[in-house]
């Protein structure tokens, strides 16, 4: 069975109380149909895709609304791709019923059968997605509809599933003999201290019970017959044995945070709840951040389930929500795993979920916070951007080695420092993990090469790198003069860099004023030396420009498309290097940003606030100017990306927001829950500033804004602030 790579948006739609979130609407994927040939043209050839019921049928079967389904589904085939046909995506069904409801497997399978008739060529089906995560999330934590929160709710929930999945294949296989069940479900595995090694063995059962129940597995004999028939649910269970419904293909769902690691030692864990669904309290988090040799890993979890069902199978959702660069490794390890086992394993495909992102899962999709991780495209501008993962999946499909930057480099999973809490001296349940290598050697990379040594913004990109494991060099003007061409070029020459992103050059409004010429010389013909150097040696420029490059005149936030009209020199420098650097062609990034604040950084605004604050003293803040101020460490983080992804052009990057520096100040205020009383607003125009500036430069992007709102960035700049830095004289 040769590999394919399979594909999937994630659509989940769920209930909470009386709403229904649905994943599909938030993603734009409801009018988009573009997006499938999106899909199709990374060489996706099998995609998992919703028919669901609560859409399809809100007021019953007999009312069944196919229009939207019909036209994609058709596109669907006409782009050559195999549909898997989803029913249920960790839902409760719709208003007329749900999870507990005796009648749901009957209701469930009518659903069924009406899709069938409507689409008889399918033949892929996964009518109800990770039945056992679902009754646990709804019936045993809580989280989703119906919001039990007991074992026998619980156990009750996930058969009423697997009577639905059952009951549904039936149907559909009275219209298509040939229909396949492709049945999913999250696999992990749990690790724990000795104390706990009972919770542990359950907890290692439990996983497989989706899948032991729809082989009929599920008798006298099997660990879990008590603790699921004792609820007095023997019949069912019984039932279900004497008439099972086996998966054609077993689909893995395996995310980083599968593993587990269940610890007594509540004092440790500073901050995070223990858990309440055991004979008594104990912690439950990511085994990668305990553990101090790797968790067991996909191959070994793929291993136990071939040997467990001799069966196919599939890894049918892989998705990490990290960096760019991180989420290109675990796609990048997972495939090269599949195609190691494939050897000897049927392994149908490796599914990219995810492909449109995802929203919420960071709150279990339980509110619409609007937090949002891209996948394979970024929807955040209402279309789907390509990202770095999509050009990882077109060679894939096309079985090429992927060429991207930062992937030649192990995941954080696999790196020292990946422990966040102290492992035990002993460990009691737990197995070594699979020998074979999952990572295989990459050509090596040149470093990004980083100017600005001694600046905020070179030290903060610095920092990013090295967290995310990006080789790079950091350079300041002793290294070489990027006024200086042949110097410039020469350097580049000698450290083969695979970019170049330059934070080098005046930044001070004041500064640029009183010395025009220098502010030239290093904010244009230093960029324009580099961009005519990476252009010669084909590697990708990042270079930085400002919100200084308008007049302030327009009254809304300024996008990428705004005519340009600097009001002062350091604003006419940023202006003439963008020029100059787009003008030489290449691979070129520029991106205007703005008002910086950094924990790193013991100068910018937000901490002299903060200083003020707590000193009591007195604050003057222009309540004229209106800016949109730039969290650095996200800026950076969402630079690396954007380098990552291979974007060029000009691209607007500030946290969502637009405020005078007073309202600024007050807001940190607010966020620190100090008197704000300190902070005085008084006109821009009395602050005694040599150059003039823009009164109003509020930045937003028409491409796609990447940063979080203002607020969202102070929450996180307080957090990381050190109160030694506010507090200092």
């Amino acid at each position: 069975m040769s590999l394919e790579l399979w594909g999937g948006h994630e659509m989940t739609l769920k209930r909470v109380g009386s709403s229904y979130f649905d994943q599909t609407i938030r993603s734009g994927h409801q009018h988009r149909i573009g997006d499938l040939t999106e899909f199709a043209n990374l060489g996706i050839r099998t995609l998992r895709y919703p028919v669901l019921w609560e859409r399809v049928a809100p007021s019953g079967v007999g009312q069944c609304d196919f229009s939207w389904s019909d036209e994609r589904l058709q596109r669907i085939r006409e782009l050559g791709m195999r549909p898997i046909v989803g029913l249920l995506h960790h839902g409760s069904g719709p208003p007329y019923t749900d999870l507990l409801d005796d009648m749901f497997p009957a209701k469930f399978a009518s659903f069924a059968r009406a899709v069938a008739e409507r689409y008889p060529w399918i033949e892929d089906w996964t009518p109800i997605n990770e039945p056992l995560t679902t009754a646990r999330f709804s019936c045993l934590y809580g989280h989703w509809y119906p919001h039990q929160r007991n074992e026998t709710a619980c156990w009750t929930a996930l058969l009423n599933q697997i009577d639905a999945i059952r009951m549904a294949m039936k149907e559909i296989r009275r219209v298509n003999p040939n229909a396949r069940l492709i049945q999913t479900e999250d696999l992990g595995f749990c690790h724990a201290t000795e104390p706990l090694k009972a919770q542990a063995e359950f907890e290692n059962e439990r996983p497989w019970l989706t899948w032991d129940l729809l082989f009929g597995a599920v008798t006298t004999h099997h660990p879990l017959w008590t603790r699921v028939a004792g609820q007095g649910l023997e019949r069912r269970v019984v039932e279900l044995t004497a008439d099972p419904c086996p998966p054609d293909i077993v689909g893995v769902n395996h995310y980083l945070s599968s593993e587990r690691f269940i610890d007594h030692r509540i004092d440790v864990y500073p901050g995070i709840r223990p858990a309440a669904d055991g004979p008594e309290p104990f912690i439950n988090v990511e085994a990668v951040r305990v553990l101090k040799n790797e968790p067991l890993g996909i191959g070994r979890l793929l291993e136990d389930a071939w040997a467990r069902y001799r069966s196919p199978l599939a890894i049918t959702e892989c998705h990490n929500g990290c960096t760019r660069d991180e989420q290109c490794r675990w796609f990048s390890e997972t495939w090269e795993t599949a195609e190691h086992l494939s050897a000897t394993i049927p392994i149908a495909g490796v599914t990219s979920w995810a492909l449109l992102g995802s929203f919420d899962w960071n709150h279990l999709v339980t509110i619409e916070a609007g937090d949002y991780e891209p996948g394979a495209f970024d929807v955040r501008s209402g279309n789907s951007r390509p990202t770095a993962i999509a050009h990882l999946l077109k060679a894939l499909a096309a079985g090429q080695e992927p060429e991207l930057l930062g992937l030649s480099s192990l995941g954080w999973w696999k790196r020292d420092g990946r422990q966040l809490y102290p492992a035990p001296e002993s460990i009691a349940a737990t197995q070594a993990p699979d020998s074979y290598v999952r990572h295989r050697r990459k050509k090596p990379e040149g470093p990004i090469l980083i100017t600005g040594k001694t600046g905020t913004l070179g030290q903060a990109l610095a920092r990013a790198c090295a967290r995310r494991c990006l080789p790079h060099v950091l350079t300041g003007r002793e290294d070489f003069l990027l006024e200086d061409a042949a110097g410039a070029k020469g350097f580049l020459e000698r450290k083969r860099p695979s970019a170049v992103i330059n934070a080098a050059g005046v930044v001070e409004i004041d500064e640029a004023e009183s010395n025009p010429e220098r502010c030239m010389a290093a904010n244009v013909e230093g960029p324009e030396n580099l961009a005519y150097a990476c252009k010669d040696y084909d590697i990708p420029l990042i270079t930085f420009s400002s919100d200084q490059v308008f007049d302030g005149y327009k009254g809304t936030s300024y996008v990428e498309s705004d005519p340009l009209n600097p009001l002062n020199v350091y604003g006419r420098s940023k202006v003439e290097a963008e020029r100059r650097v787009l003008a030489v062609g290449g691979r070129a990034l520029v991106i205007r940003t703005a008002a910086f604040f950094s924990p790193d950084d013991s100068y910018n605004f937000a901490v002299s606030v903060l200083r003020s604050l707590h000193s009591r003293k007195t604050l003057f803040a222009a309540e004229d100017e209106f800016v949109s101020p730039t969290y650095v460490p996200e800026l950076v983080d969402s630079v690396l990306d954007l380098l990552i992804d291979g974007e060029t052009g000009i691209w607007h990057l500030a946290n969502r927001g637009r405020v005078s520096w007073a309202s600024f100040a007050a807001l940190i205020a607010e966020r620190s829950d100090t008197d704000a009383r300190t902070i005085v607003p008084v006109h821009g125009a009395s602050m005694g500033c040599r150059a003039p500036r823009p009164t109003d430069v509020a930045l937003t992007s028409s491409r796609c804004s990447l940063l979080t709102s203002l607020e969202s960035a102070i929450d996180r700049f307080m957090h990381a602030c050190p109160r030694h830095l506010f507090q200092a004289s």
